[in-house]
Order: C-alpha cells, then sequence, then structure tokens
C-alpha cells in the first residue's frame, strides 16, 4: 500500500471522481502516521482531500475506530473484577461549545443521582468557547489529571468522574487536530466527527447525548451545518455499536446568568440547589433525561426528565456532585462556604448607553472573556479562575439609559479596560420588542 496512492484515490481527478477508502486503507495511513512513517505533508495532503470531497458515515467510523486504536482505550467493564460497583452501561455527553456552557457540571450529578455511571473526559477553553476543565480547576484543589484506575475508582464511588484527555488516549486525534489548525482543514464534519468520538468511545462510554451549538456564539453558525455535524455523529456513533441522540440547541447570546471559569461553578451550584436560570436547566433536563433514558434507568425520555427533576428536588444530584469534589481532590465544605464571596478585585459595573430591548451577541461577549482572563487564545495561555460577568440583565429584557447591565470581573485593571470595550460592543438596543426563539431547536435521533 503507497500513502500517495491512497491520497489520488480519496482526492480523484477530473476523470476519475474521488473513492471511498476501505477500513484498512484507512488503519494504514493512521498507523503511518502516528508512527512517523507518514509525514506531515502527505497527512496534510490527505486532509485536504477529506475536506474537499468529504466522507461517507462508513469511511468516518473507520477513520474513528483508527484514531481510537493509536492509543489506550478505557474498557471500564474489565475493571469491574477491582470495582464491582461499576455496572455501566455508560454514557456521557457531549458539547460542541459556547458562552457560559456550564451544562456538562450540574448535568452530570444530576444523571449520576439517578443510577447512570457517567465516565466523562472533557477539554479546556480554547478562542470564544470555555473548557469544563479550567472551570473544574476553580475548585481549588480539583484534580482532572487522573489515571485509567483513580478514573474507574471514583465512577464506581459516586456514579461519574470528570478528567482531561491523557497522552496515551487518541494520539492520532492530537496529532491531526494540530495540523488541521494550520492546514485550513478544521471545518470538515467528518473529521470533526472522528476527534469528537475517537475521544468519547475512548473513555468507556455505551452510549452518548450530543450538544450540538448553532448561532452566533457556536462553531457551527447555521442550523443546516449543525444539523448536519448532529446527524454525522448519531450515525457514525451507531455505526461503531454505540447508542446515541443529539439537540440542537441555540446559541447566539451567552447561556445562564454567569460566565467565567469560578462563576461557573457557582451557577451549577445554584442549578443542583433548584435555583438555576432557565435555560440551564431546561438544557440540563433535557440532555439529562435523554442520558437516563439510553441509560436504561427510565422507559422513556419524559420519565427520564421527571427523574432527574426529582434527583434535584430531592438534594441528591448535589450530594453527589460534592463527593465527587472530595473524590477528585476539593474541599466541598470550603466550596460551599465561598459561594458568593469570591470576586476580582478589579472589577467594573457596564450600564445601559441606551433604552430599550437588550440584545447580547455571544461570540463578542466570548471574546471579551479572552480579553478579561476567562479564556485563552492559545493552548499555552493561562486562565484566571476569579474573572468573568454576572448579567443583571439578560437578553430581550427591556432597560432604561443607566440601568445595570452587567458587572465584570478581570485579572488585572488593563484586561478590565479591554474586557469592557468589548463588552460595550457586544451589546446593543432594539426599539421594537423580540423573540429569541426556542432553545432547543431540533431533536436527532
Amino acid at each position: 500500500m503507497r500513502t500517495a496512492d491512497l491520497i489520488m484515490k480519496k482526492r480523484g481527478s477530473p476523470i476519475q471522481p474521488s473513492q471511498s477508502l476501505t477500513e484498512d486503507e484507512i488503519k494504514f495511513l493512521i498507523k503511518g502516521y502516528v508512527d512517523q512513517t507518514i509525514p506531515d505533508y502527505q497527512m496534510s495532503a490527505f486532509l485536504m482531500s477529506v475536506f474537499f470531497n468529504g466522507m461517507t458515515f462508513e469511511e468516518t467510523s473507520y477513520l474513528t475506530q483508527a484514531m481510537l486504536h493509536s492509543g489506550d482505550v478505557i474498557d471500564l467493564y474489565k475493571m469491574k473484577d477491582k470495582y464491582p460497583e461499576l455496572s455501566g452501561p455508560f454514557v456521557d455527553k457531549h458539547s460542541t461549545g459556547g458562552v457560559g456552557d456550564k451544562i456538562s457540571i450540574p448535568l452530570a450529578p444530576v444523571v449520576a443521582a439517578c443510577g447512570v455511571q457517567i465516565p466523562m473526559m472533557s477539554g479546556r477553553g480554547l478562542g470564544h468557547t470555555g473548557g469544563t476543565l479550567d472551570k473544574l480547576e476553580s475548585i481549588q484543589g480539583y484534580n482532572v489529571n487522573l489515571t485509567q484506575e483513580e478514573f474507574a475508582e471514583i465512577i464506581s464511588k459516586t456514579g461519574f468522574a470528570m478528567m482531561g484527555q491523557t497522552p496515551a488516549i487518541a494520539p492520532a486525534d492530537k496529532k491531526m487536530y494540530a495540523l488541521r489548525d494550520v492546514t485550513g482543514t478544521v471545518e470538515s464534519i467528518p473529521l470533526i466527527t472522528s476527534s469528537i468520538l475517537s475521544k468519547k468511545v475512548a473513555e468507556g462510554s455505551d452510549a452518548l447525548v450530543f450538544d450540538i451549538k448553532c448561532g452566533s456564539g457556536a462553531f457551527m453558525k447555521n442550523e443546516k451545518d449543525a444539523e448536519e455535524l448532529a446527524a454525522f455523529l448519531v450515525n457514525t456513533a451507531k455505526a461503531m455499536g454505540k447508542k446515541a441522540m443529539a439537540l440542537l440547541t441555540r446559541m447566539d447570546t451567552p447561556l445562564g446568568f454567569k460566565t467565567g471559569n469560578y462563576l461557573e461553578i457557582e451557577e451549577s451550584i445554584e442549578c443542583l440547589q433548584g435555583k438555576g436560570p432557565d435555560d440551564i436547566m431546561e438544557l440540563t433536563l433535557a440532555l439529562g433525561g435523554r442520558m437516563v433514558y439510553l441509560g436504561g434507568k427510565a422507559s422513556s425520555i419524559e420519565e427520564g426528565m421527571e427523574l432527574c427533576r426529582k434527583a434535584v428536588e430531592s438534594g441528591a444530584a448535589l450530594e453527589k456532585f460534592l463527593e465527587n469534589v472530595k473524590l477528585q481532590g476539593g474541599n466541598p465544605e470550603k466550596l460551599m462556604a465561598e459561594l458568593g464571596t469570591r470576586r476580582s478585585k478589579f472589577t467594573k459595573n457596564l450600564l445601559a448607553e441606551n433604552s430599550g430591548y437588550l440584545k447580547i451577541e455571544a461570540y463578542k461577549t466570548g471574546i471579551a472573556c479572552i480579553n478579561l482572563g476567562v479564556g485563552r487564545n492559545k493552548a499555552s495561555d493561562s486562565v484566571d479562575a476569579d474573572s468573568g460577568i454576572i448579567f443583571h440583565k439578560r437578553q430581550g429584557d427591556f432597560v432604561n439609559k443607566g440601568d445595570l447591565i452587567m458587572e465584570v470581573f478581570a485579572k488585572d485593571q488593563a484586561s478590565l479596560d479591554s474586557g469592557i470595550e468589548g463588552l460595550k460592543s457586544a451589546v446593543s438596543y432594539s426599539q421594537e420588542k423580540f423573540e429569541n426563539g426556542k432553545l432547543i431547536i431540533k431533536d436527532i435521533r
């Protein structure tokens, strides 16, 4: 097998259209790239061929499997002898990310309280979208760098664990993503699908629920592209023998009343106390109901959602979360004691400059959050735990000139000044009342 022949097969020509690659051909490419017998320039040509010609669901499943098996795969069932409480099935959720999207943090303990076990491998924020790991690490002592043994043990004790991708998990994905970033091939639905699924399946999940965002603050800006990605994820996961569902959800304005690493932990706890914002609770229950259903603990999605509501109302979900904090190195008593008190000293109120119905654009808000210190422009940047925004008014609210819209917190004065200017550009005022649109746009199974 020659790499150049496979590139030409996928690329096609004026007299020979692009052809699908076989499972063995895709395995050859991925293995060769990981062991460095296939160089970057040939993999770049292959990625560009996929970018322009796409892949079938079958090809995408072959690519995902090859990337998955390029490194370690966590098999939680094999650990049952040591940890009998690992009962399975194991269910996880993935979001394509947005501004204020903290859903994973309240969702995992809610679903765990319903008896489903969740092996959750999360990422860090990059660009305008936040990262679950950064938020969790704002809890003093919380450890996301778990070994496979620690991961399994924590799941067995409290029903869920949250960790980052290790170098041994899907190394092909790490190499290929870095190459896609510099070759202009990031926005390929088969490549996005294989990147997401190779990590999610490697963590040991039997079933997956996807939250695919669309809108100005999302990776996919329009509904058509978001629906195509959702269909690819669901169908490829099913081709790999996994149960899968997806929701298309709106990301035009920030979710919740708080953005920022610690502030989103604080709001997640408020959700677990039954005091969360309507939009966060709506998504948590909708995604949770599907996870409980796929995990076999409910006979329908509606029953799963009701079980999730009861887990919050009874306090069981909050108890699960605090158990997890302790098991992963944090101090739950200290965390609860500092709620409402942890705020950066570099702060300023943003007031309405006009009267009207408020619009708050998600993407510009996310960029302003980077300037405040919440996020990062490149992977090596550090983040500040106590930077962020508390919204006193949200999109669609009527404001009078001079009303308080946001409390803004930053890592230093220069960051505060820069962030405030960015937030001013994210805010506009309409003289006509408008509807925000449904948060959940479509259900894909």
